[in-house]
């Protein structure tokens, strides 16, 4: 690749963090780099020096990672991110069949394992809808709800929108009805103050995202409520001298040799959404979602998407008719990294009626500025497509 290539991407703004979190924290790459220079060993698969000082530095992220949402260290398992994560969970509790229940706002990394399961193990599924009314919304996923049914799967808040659901009430309704209650918290955590005690039976987020650490990291945390059944097994480091499947956490969801640098760096990334505060984060990227809305709401053909809701800060819009990846590409051409298409949520185009366009999605982080916004929202306006 050619130097003007290299400096050339290095000048790109990114505006797609909902996708991953860039730039990262300094310290994150420094972990990193020390895991690989300093912690080569295979954690949990000896008993020497290297394996057991590479075993101490992940243990300590998985504690961190625990105190953050609440949960048992032992409950807190590492996956390669949150599909990964929402794949083990939802196959892990329905995988003998019965009925779940998710929302019109999910991913695919919920739909399209649910959708498996009813080729493949006549698993039954319904889709509530969300509207802009939190009772309503909950009544909606009540009348769904049979004899037959084992849980509830939903995200906390649309990657596509950024709406938030009514998680809180939703997972008041799991506990009312008897039945499990799996979270979506790709787009949420690191940006809500998220907890076990919010009602989670089991919480699934990435760990690249709104939690700042490197790609191929994600958690999936139990309140230890419903054991899942295991749909990949292989050495755990425990139990080895079994046949059968390591049958206690965090062993038994974390079969292979775990990532190891990435869980290092990963829990810089903790530490500096915990010493920045969710609070903070957010409110930062809200400032900036609205000083968007403001520069642009007035160009022509302009619409915005789940505006009046409570949303995680995301803005997105089309202008007129031209595809969303059109106007994504224009504004790459330009410098700006922002999402167009369908962003792997199927279900939420339909309920949005943005299949065939998709929608163009701007998502900061907490590293974007005003100035970057400003100039976005420059060539936003020079669109020639506008003119």
């Amino acid at each position: 690749m050619g130097v003007n290539k290299i400096n050339k991407q290095k000048n790109i703004i990114n505006f797609d963090n909902s996708a991953t979190s860039f730039p990262k924290p300094p310290a994150v790459k420094n972990a990193v780099s020390a895991a690989i220079t300093n912690y080569g060993g295979n954690p949990g698969r000896s008993g020497h020096r290297l394996s057991l000082n590479a075993a101490k530095k992940v243990f300590e992220v998985r504690e961190r990672a625990a105190k953050m949402f609440g949960a048992e260290t032992e409950n807190t398992a590492f996956t390669a991110n949150c599909t990964f994560a929402l794949n083990l969970a939802i196959k892990g509790v329905m995988q003998y069949g019965g009925h779940i229940i998710i929302s019109n706002y999910e991913h695919n990394a919920v739909a399209r394992p649910v959708y498996a399961l009813s080729q493949t193990r006549g698993v039954e599924y319904s889709i509530a809808e969300v509207t802009d009314d939190t009772e309503k919304t909950v009544e909606n996923f009540e009348r769904l709800i049979t004899p037959k049914t084992k849980c509830i799967c939903c995200t906390i808040a649309s990657n596509v929108t950024g709406r938030i659901l009514p998680y809180r009430e939703i997972a008041a309704l799991c506990k009312k009805h008897g039945i499990c209650f799996i979270a979506d918290g790709a787009q949420a955590c690191g940006l809500l103050n998220l907890s076990l005690a919010d009602g989670f039976n089991f919480l699934c987020t990435a760990g690249h995202k709104s939690l700042y650490g490197p790609t191929g990291t994600g958690l999936l945390i139990s309140d230890g409520e419903y054991s899942l059944s295991t749909i990949i097994e292989g050495g755990t480091g425990a139990t080895s001298s079994e046949l059968e499947q390591t049958p206690f956490l965090p062993e038994k969801l974390e079969s292979g040799t775990i990532n190891t640098v990435g869980i290092l760096g990963l829990g810089e990334g903790l530490k500096f959404v915990s010493g920045k505060t969710p609070e903070v984060i957010r409110l930062h990227e809200e400032k900036l979602c609205r000083q968007l809305y403001s520069g642009i709401k007035n160009v022509r053909g302009i619409k915005f998407y789940d505006m009046n809701v409570n949303k995680v800060p995301i803005l997105s819009f089309n202008i007129g008719d031209i595809p969303s990846q059109q106007t994504a590409g224009y504004l790459s051409d330009k410098g700006f990294a922002l999402r167009g298409g369908l962003q792997c949520a199927a279900v939420t185009h339909n309920t949005l009626g943005t299949t065939m366009q998709g929608v163009v999605r701007f998502s900061p982080s907490a590293f974007s500025t005003p100035a970057q916004v400003n100039a976005l929202t420059a060539a936003i306006r020079k669109y020639p497509e506008l003119v």
